[in-house]
């Protein structure tokens, strides 16, 4: 049964379930709690953040490991002022730059470690402590309620985030209430989700794929969100049967972590019983670890399309009966979806172009940054350019091909290195791959790729693989290079960082 589209609220007000209803646990502690505890507390959070000088547009740095800690300082953070999350992973100096280029006002950290975000702060951005007691109640030391924060707009900024910056300087993405609450109810929407569903967030919460899909859209639901301290693909099983988990959402390099423990031929784990779906989103899944998460978990598996500016979900694969398509990212959820020429002019189905999206949840621009904001959108604002390549079939599935800014372009052929990466991830010794280009006098860019394996010392030499190449693949398009590396790197959320691997091979 579809559910009615939800009317934008703030934060606070996704939280309608009854009072008794388990909102949150961690299994580490095995701490609950419930709705009627986490709207005091975001509540009392809030009032004391005020009570430290916090006011309405404030930037409120945080830099948090998962968990209940987590979750409540965002949303209380979101009512005080503006959240602004950061990888607790950072290096000092990248610490630096985002505490600068969000002129924080405070910054939020647990009561030890995370040192580099210390040092970053100095004597600058002035350091509040979150704890939480063994009943699961979070304090900002030093700091009590006081009076209640007024609620804040539903256009005022709840969150700001940063792209990557794998293309360039990080831009700013400023998050109204209005537009997270509407994305939480376009992934509700899309999965049906009910206070019965039961959510684990694997996913980091200094990025919208935790924070909206499995947090939000399970929270305006009156689900259960699960938030262990950390992935663990040893403890997540047991986790999920101890909870009655009925989905989760990852990027695949989780999803892959998860297959590696799983022995051919073997029962589903107990933890997978009551799973209806599992959702993948963030990074390119490929067609065959959707097949075998699917034969190992026996729930379907759903890929979704999400980027920041849409405060998360533009897409998804629609749960059964209806069809879930291998490569395909599926149909938009309450978001328009078109594919444009470079002029802006509307392609037909099956058409390759640049995705441009449309919808209350997508931003209408970047933060103090008019130079992007002039090429991000066509017909005003209305339509947003996300950089992404893909084609539209005649039922409204999309498919992804790749960055417009990473095609090869090869003597004036454009490659897609999606492409090429697939054909090599079809090859039962390579675990991962990463195509681009490299400079070349005569064609402008050549095309090579590099691999990890499957195992280490796994017998497959480059010219193995770049013969598996040339029985797939166009001359034009085959790699003519296939470096064999220990690992690629990714970003926190799973994206591979194809420009980081492009510098470093080509500087060689």
């Amino acid at each position: 049964m579809t559910q009615p589209r939800s009317t934008p609220t703030t934060l606070l007000g996704l939280l309608t379930a009854p009072d008794d209803r388990i909102a949150l646990i961690q299994p580490d502690g095995g701490i609950r709690i419930t709705y009627g505890g986490l709207r005091k507390q975001v509540q009392d959070v809030a009032s004391a953040l005020a009570a430290a000088g916090v006011k309405r547009g404030d930037r409120i740095g945080m830099a948090l490991p998962n968990g209940i800690p987590n979750v409540i300082t965002f949303l209380a953070a979101a009512m005080a002022g503006t959240a602004a999350p950061l990888n607790p992973a950072y290096k000092e100096e990248e610490f630096k730059f985002y505490l600068d280029d969000t002129n924080a006002k405070v910054l939020l950290l647990p009561p030890e470690g995370i040192d580099e975000a210390r040092r970053a702060a100095g004597t600058t951005v002035p350091i509040l402590t979150v704890d939480m007691d063994a009943a699961g109640i979070v304090t900002i030391s030093g700091h009590s309620a006081g009076a209640p924060a007024a609620a804040p707009a539903l256009d005022e900024t709840a969150l700001v985030l940063h792209t990557s910056g794998s293309t360039g300087r990080p831009k700013r993405v400023p998050l109204s209430h209005a537009n997270l609450s509407i994305s939480a109810g376009n992934v509700a929407r899309g999965y049906q989700l009910s206070s019965d569903d039961v959510a684990m967030c694997v996913m980091p919460l200094f990025h919208v794929h935790g924070l909206v899909a499995s947090t939000l859209a399970t929270l305006s639901t009156g689900g259960t969100v699960v938030i262990p301290t950390k992935f663990s693909p040893l403890s997540f099983w047991g986790q999920a049967q101890e909870v009655g988990a009925t989905w989760y959402s990852a990027v695949p390099t989780i999803h892959q972590l998860l297959l590696a423990r799983v022995k051919p031929g073997a029962p589903k784990p107990a933890g997978a019983s009551k799973l209806r779906f599992i959702r993948s989103c963030s990074a390119s899944l490929p067609p065959q670890v959707m097949h075998d998460l699917e034969a190992a978990f026996g729930a379907p598996v759903l890929e979704a399309y999400g980027m920041t500016e849409a405060a998360h979900q533009m897409a998804t694969n629609p749960l059964p009966p209806a069809p879930h398509l291998p490569g395909s990212v599926g149909l938009g959820t309450d978001v328009k979806i078109t594919i444009r020429s470079g002029d802006g002019t509307v392609l037909p189905a099956g058409e390759r172009g640049e995705v441009c999206i449309s919808g209350p949840n997508v931003i209408t621009g970047y933060e103090n940054n008019p130079d992007a904001n002039a090429t991000a959108f066509f017909e005003g604002t209305k339509w947003f350019r996300t950089g992404d390549q893909g084609v539209l079939d005649e039922n409204g599935y999309l498919t992804l091909t790749g960055r417009l800014k990473e095609m090869i372009n090869r003597g004036g052929e454009k490659i897609s290195p999606r492409e090429i990466d697939e054909v090599l991830l079809a090859h039962p010794s390579v675990a991962e791959a990463v195509t681009f280009g490299t400079p070349h006098p005569t064609w402008g860019e050549e095309v090579a790729a590099a691999v990890q394996l499957k195992e280490p010392k796994e017998s497959v030499s480059e010219s193995d693989l770049l013969a598996f190449c040339k029985e797939r693949l166009a001359d034009f398009k085959r790699p003519k290079k296939i470096h064999i590396t220990d690992a690629i790197p990714r970003t926190a959320t799973g994206k591979i960082q194809r420009r980081v691997v492009q510098q470093h091979y080509v500087q060689q």
